[in-house]
This record gives structure tokens, C-alpha cells and sequence, in this order.
């Protein structure tokens, strides 16, 4: 698989292109950004790297299928904008899957809810039994996170947590934490190697907005990790401290 260096002329391109591209798509159907630009980015990074790699902007929140471009068309593949966003999930929930679309409604809405959250506390310190059990939940938030690392530090429970977004998102910001980076372009060429002898662990997987690292928490438990979290939210709701990378 092809990796992109996000520092280079080429990329830098192709992501102005993209960025020409949202606009575009914006003013044809009254979109708007999601208020939180983090999100932004990271789709826009998403889309401008896939159009490198396939030639096509495919929805990086999902996996793509296929090795050959037949195959691709075949599998189905999100291309942005998507059937599903434009006729079910911005109509339905105000929002495309991957957070990059939504109508003016949904995003004063957010906004909103924002100024309402600024204010809240961190999360109360976990005890050993209730670090355990947070940790086997499928489903959970920042803060639930926030909240076992710091018992994970305190040695009250174990847990590897792993990013599958890309290496060059991974490279700009990431969670404090991090012990693997396992992109969700490589996962069948690197899960074995990364994660092989871990099926018996607890793991927790996220991404920008929970939707790639729920793809893989899905394939995990498939093959037979018997303790796969996701970050529902993602990357982007997270409070806790983020590492930025030193190139």
C-alpha cells in the first residue's frame, strides 16, 4: 500500500484541490462545515489521500475494498459525496457519516451544545473493579477513556490502545497513550505482526470520528480478539492530553 508524505508538493496539492472540491460540493446543496474543524481536516486529509492512492476520493471513514479498480467498483465503495449521505443520513440526522457535510441546522446546533460542554469536569478517578469493567465496554466516550488511562498509569488495569488512522494523521496529533499505530489501509498487512499473540488483551481501537476504528473493532472480534473497545466519538471529542509528533 502506498503511504503519502503529507509534507510533500503532491499531497499539499491534491488537499488544495480537495478543499475546492468541499466548497463546491457546499454551495451545490447548501452544506456547511462541521463546527468542530478538527473533523474537517481529517476528512479532508482522508479524501485528498485516497485520490492519490485510487484516483478517486473515497470516503475515508470506511475501509476501502479491492485491489484492482474493478474490484473497487464492484465492492462499492463510498466516493464522496456519497448516495447514503446525500438521500439518508444528512436528510435524517443533519450530518453525513463522516461529519464533513451538514446542513445549517445541524452545525448552530452543535455549536450550541458546545458552549453548554466547555464547562465539564473531568472524569472522577476509577477504582481497580471499576476500571476492569469499564474496560470490557464495546462503546466508549472521551472522558471513559481519559478515565482509564489515568487508572491504566496507576497500574489498576491494562489495556493497549491502538490509532488506526493513517501515518500522516497519526504524525500531526494523537492520543497520549498510544502504544500502536495500525492503519486501517494496512490492517491485513500489519494485524498479525502488531497484534497477533494479543487476542486474549484488552484493546481499545479509535480514529477521528469512530467510524474507521469501529470497522476494525468489527473485523477484530471476527477473527477472534476476544476484548476489542472502540472510541465511539473519536479523536476529535477527546479532552485528555494529545501528543504531537516531531517530524
Amino acid at each position: 500500500m502506498q503511504q503519502i508524505d503529507m509534507k510533500s508538493e503532491e499531497f499539499k496539492n491534491e488537499l488544495q484541490k480537495t478543499w475546492e472540491f468541499i466548497e463546491k460540493v457546499n454551495k451545490q446543496f447548501n452544506f456547511v462545515q462541521n463546527p468542530n474543524q478538527d473533523v474537517n481536516e481529517g476528512v479532508a486529509m482522508g479524501l485528498a489521500r485516497n485520490r492519490l492512492i485510487y484516483g478517486k476520493r473515497y470516503c475515508p471513514c470506511f475501509m476501502v475494498e479491492g485491489e484492482t479498480k474493478e474490484e473497487r467498483k464492484k465492492a462499492n465503495n463510498r466516493i464522496c459525496p456519497c448516495k447514503p449521505a446525500l438521500e439518508e443520513e444528512i436528510p435524517q440526522n443533519g450530518l453525513c457519516h463522516c461529519g464533513l457535510f451538514c446542513t445549517p441546522e445541524y452545525a448552530k446546533s452543535q455549536t450550541l451544545d458546545k458552549d453548554k460542554k466547555d464547562t465539564k469536569k473531568d472524569p472522577n478517578s476509577l477504582s481497580k473493579d471499576q476500571a476492569n469493567k469499564l474496560v470490557q465496554k464495546e462503546q466508549i466516550d472521551g472522558e471513559e477513556l481519559k478515565a482509564l488511562l489515568k487508572a491504566r498509569d496507576d497500574k489498576l488495569v491494562d489495556f493497549i490502545l491502538v490509532d488506526t488512522r493513517e501515518l500522516m494523521e497519526y504524525q500531526m496529533a494523537h492520543i497520549e497513550g498510544t502504544d500502536l499505530l495500525l492503519p486501517t489501509s494496512l490492517f491485513h498487512v500489519k494485524v498479525e505482526e502488531l497484534l497477533g499473540d494479543k487476542k486474549d488483551q484488552n484493546i481499545i481501537v479509535y480514529c477521528q470520528t469512530g467510524s474507521r476504528s469501529f470497522q476494525v473493532q468489527r473485523v477484530l472480534k471476527t477473527i477472534g480478539f476476544n476484548h476489542v473497545g472502540n472510541l465511539k466519538p473519536g479523536i476529535v471529542s477527546y479532552s485528555g492530553n494529545i501528543k504531537e509528533s516531531v517530524a
